[in-house]
């Protein structure tokens, strides 16, 4: 691809042909705020952060969807642009929770302070209840960006009731701030179109079809548009940070995605798709997403073999429990055997599994529980 060279900031910049401003600027290590943006998403110009100023050209333009050309000179920080990006934001601000954005009581590393002091240090109707995105929001990265300290315009949060109805995920609409990578991931990514921008002017909201919950539309729950959602409007049901990341292969089908194992007090706690592989590039089905987390962790999660005896389960020792299973394949011929594997063992164990069958016992009789 042809390479065009463009200058920002009053840095040279080389950049491939058809990209645009924003994707040549971020592959320069600069940084312009954005919160519509998304790099797995088509360029959607919604949310007026990224305006830069180019030379030329009347005005301010989004960088996301402006094309860079050879010869091109952006300035990213200048008065005007600062100007739009700051009423653009707060024209954002107005419709969302300010106190997790704009709040004299956030530590020097920019998060809250803890929850039982926030509560004795505030008013009744100042009160906030931490966000699970806290911390790692990117509205909260844009304030501090652009210095805001106040808010000036009048505040007139949303107060819709918060979707708690999908099992895995909640969508708190009074966090949403309208804009549309859930919409623009559900339709361009899983082809699904469960969710759209429903209403007008200040009623917009994100819904579903006759604005049903989650759990009563077309949603498949796979959790593509969750990991896209720059603030707290989709959040898991369970929030934990990981003490360490596992790569891995999902094994509930012969897909073979890659994940991301998050994992903290030798359990798994979370599941994210690995970005870099070209089997799936990031995505993950509902069960590749929230079906490894719940098995795993499970209190009624079988320690130990069972072995029935008067029509009741006791719990046996590895040893017993295979000298029963040895001598009872021993009655049978090969063909009369059947393996059925499943999903919820590691791909190892599988392997194992049908490589005993056919090795050990002779047979091809082997199935999966998740085979496509």
């Amino acid at each position: 691809m042809a390479e065009i060279t463009l200058t920002i900031n009053d840095k040279e910049v080389k950049a491939k042909q058809g990209m645009t401003v924003l994707e040549a600027a971020e592959a320069a290590g600069i940084y312009i705020p954005t919160l519509c943006h998304h790099p797995d998403l088509e360029p959607y110009g919604g949310c007026r952060l990224c305006v830069v100023e180019i030379e030329k050209v009347r005005g301010v333009q989004p960088a996301c969807t402006y094309p860079a050309a050879d010869g091109m000179v952006v300035r990213t920080e200048t008065e005007l642009v600062n100007k739009v990006r700051r009423t653009s934001l707060e024209l954002i601000m107005a419709n969302h929770p300010s106190i997790c954005l704009v709040c004299n009581r956030r530590t020097e590393d920019n998060r809250c302070t803890p929850y039982d002091v926030c509560l004795r240090s505030v008013s009744v109707t100042e009160r906030c209840v931490l966000c699970p995105s806290n911390g790692n929001c990117e509205l909260q990265k844009v304030v501090d960006y652009l210095g805001i300290k106040e808010i000036r315009l009048p505040i007139n949060p949303m107060t819709f009731p918060v979707d708690t109805s999908n099992p895995f995920f909640d969508f708190d609409r009074n966090k949403c701030i309208l804009c549309a990578r859930c919409v623009r991931t559900c339709n361009e990514i899983t082809g699904v179109g469960a969710i759209d921008l429903a209403y007008r002017g200040n009623s917009m909201k994100v819904a579903t079809f006759a604005d049903k919950p989650l759990i009563e539309s077309i949603c498949k729950s796979c959790g593509e548009c969750v990991t896209r959602c720059p603030v707290g409007a989709l959040t898991p049901k369970e929030t934990h940070q990981p003490t360490q990341e596992v790569k891995s292969t999902c094994p509930y089908c012969g897909v073979g995605c890659q994940l991301h194992l998050g994992v903290k007090d030798n359990g798994v706690i979370r599941i994210q798709g690995d970005k870099d592989n070209d089997v799936n590039r990031g995505r993950l089905c509902v069960k590749g997403r929230f079906g490894i987390v719940d098995f795993v962790r499970h209190p009624e999660r079988l320690t130990a073999p069972l072995r029935r005896r008067n029509g009741d389960f006791a719990e046996t020792s590895w040893e017993a429990a295979l000298e029963e299973v040895a001598d009872g394949l021993s009655k049978y011929q090969p063909d009369e055997i059947a393996i059925v594997s499943s999903a919820k063992c590691t791909n190892e164990e599988n392997y194992i599994l049908q490589k005993f069958a056919r090795a050990v016992i002779g047979t091809n009789n082997v199935d999966h529980c998740a085979r496509l």
